[in-house]
């Protein structure tokens, strides 16, 4: 379930000096429409295969760590090329590289649709999660160049659907996998891609700005990049693995090298820039407790978040055995509640501040209490049981996503920007793929593939404490974030 679930941090940190907009570009509305789409392409498939991952192993086999690589494998490849997507934007024109990613993501979600074999499949889902980071930070550059000072707009629309497609990919899944339209069952998960990405694909070369590179001549730091790719598979393959192959000496090996391998890549950007080279991210962010802030609140945050949102529908269906319709539609009240939440804080966002986050963290925690108490009480819920919980979690969440990058990035200077918001993006996607990997581990640590309900509700409720507590750690973090973005001040 994780996905770019943000307000563009470089847009609402800092508005653009362009007037006439409208003028400019009097087809933005249709080009919005074309971004909305590409974007939705990647949410819907962050977390579309949490309820179809139970389906996709029954007919092409796996162990429980493929169903954990089925939603943090596309997470992982976003993260590690979200380091360098939106440069390419700058070298060669925002809408070029939007269109090349999305001839990519619609060609690796045909192959996902056809593959014959998990593993054909889970390369295919990596493929996807790159070509994801290429198109998705010129969503929102595009955005930005369109619409000006009238982002406000732009986003009242784009929030409230972001929020509810980030939840909604498993609650569609469900509906699909359980129509098996044309007999494709989960395959169609992946094909449903093919007419929303041509749709916008035809009418963003259409209407969408083609604009000039903003950085001719940029050479990208790719040997930077393949470090900080090492480094985030070597801290994660072990955690995805490790508990079924019994913890090898191999994986402790893995945990302790990417720590060293990752202070190398942050030692070679602080070689690059005092040297005047072109470095993937901006050092001088680290200096502003209000982002260093940040980044720990995104980790904790989407990672609870998206692990959560895993265990949840592994519960529903290898433990209560509910069919991928009937779960979805038990989780559905965490979609409408993201949606709910994402429109009000619109509204209450500019008069809170950081207390927004306050009181949407205070939304999820009352949520999961009740769950945990529910998951506590012995007997398995039926398929509205949840409702009540997850709607007011949902409506938690939904009030965090459309402020929160915003201010995180607020005390930053504008030629900090555009580095903080690439790497924001990586840091939540890296976030996710450790949430699906660390919870997906305690889950099946606690359960065994049928092992019945009464453990099914055991490590239900487990992972339900783990994520209060995931929950608290991220109130406190707030703290350290400004008290109002830098665009309300």
């Amino acid at each position: 379930m994780t996905a770019t679930l943000e307000a563009d941090p470089v847009a609402t940190a800092a508005a653009p000096p362009e007037e006439g907009t409208a003028s400019r570009f009097p087809r933005r509305w249709w080009g919005l429409a074309a971004l909305l789409a590409a974007t939705l392409l990647n949410l819907l498939d962050a977390s579309i295969v949490n309820v179809a991952a139970p389906s996709i192993r029954a007919e092409l086999g796996g162990t429980a760590a493929t169903i954990q690589w089925l939603a943090a494998g596309y997470t992982l490849a976003l993260a590690i090329g979200l380091l360098t997507g939106g440069r390419l934007g700058d070298m060669f024109g925002r809408k070029r590289v939007l269109m090349v990613g999305l001839v990519g993501f619609l060609a690796a979600s045909l192959a996902c649709g056809a593959a014959q074999s998990i593993e054909v499949l889970l390369a295919s889902r990596a493929v996807q999660g790159a070509f994801a980071a290429i198109m998705v930070p010129q969503c929102f550059g595009l955005i930005r160049d369109m619409f000006g000072r009238e982002l406000g707009k732009a986003y009242a629309v784009f929030g409230p659907l972001i929020g509810l497609a980030s939840i909604g990919g498993p609650v569609v899944a469900g509906l699909l996998v359980d129509a098996d339209l044309f007999g494709t069952g989960w395959r169609s998960i992946f094909l449903m891609n093919l007419p929303l990405g041509l749709a916008a694909l035809v009418l963003g070369a259409k209407v969408l700005p083609a604009g000039a590179p903003s950085l001719k001549g940029l050479r990208l730091d790719l040997g930077g990049a393949l470090v900080a790719a090492t480094g985030m598979c070597l801290l994660l393959v072990p955690l995805v693995e490790g508990r079924e192959l019994g913890w090898p000496a191999w994986t402790a090996a893995m945990l302790v090298a990417s720590v060293p391998v990752l202070g190398l890549f942050a030692l070679g950007q602080l070689r690059r820039s005092r040297s005047g080279k072109t470095a993937l991210i901006e050092l001088s962010v680290f200096t502003k407790r209000s982002y260093t802030s940040g980044i720990a609140f995104v980790v904790v945050f989407f990672g609870a978040v998206t692990g959560f949102s895993l265990a949840v529908g592994l519960f529903l269906q290898l433990g209560l055995g509910f069919s991928p319709l009937k779960a979805s539609l038990a989780m559905a009240a965490w979609a409408v509640g993201a949606f709910i939440g994402s429109g009000a804080s619109a509204g209450l966002a500019p008069r809170l501040g950081r207390k927004i986050l306050h009181v949407g963290l205070a939304g999820m925690a009352i949520g999961l209490a009740v769950l945990y108490l529910q998951f506590g009480a012995g007997s398995a819920p039926g398929p509205w049981a949840l409702s009540p919980a997850l709607l007011v979690y949902g409506i938690g969440m939904g009030m965090i996503f459309v402020p929160l990058f915003g201010i995180i990035v607020g005390d930053l200077e504008d030629h900090e920007i555009g580095s903080a918001s690439g790497l924001l993006e990586s840091f939540q996607q890296g976030a996710a793929a450790l949430g699906v990997a660390g919870l997906g581990t305690i889950f099946f640590g606690r359960f065994t593939i049928g092992g019945g309900e009464a453990e099914a509700m055991s490590a239900a409720q487990t992972i339900t404490g783990v994520t209060i507590a995931l929950t608290a750690v991220a109130f406190a973090v707030v703290f350290g974030l400004p008290k109002r973005a830098r665009e309300e001040r």
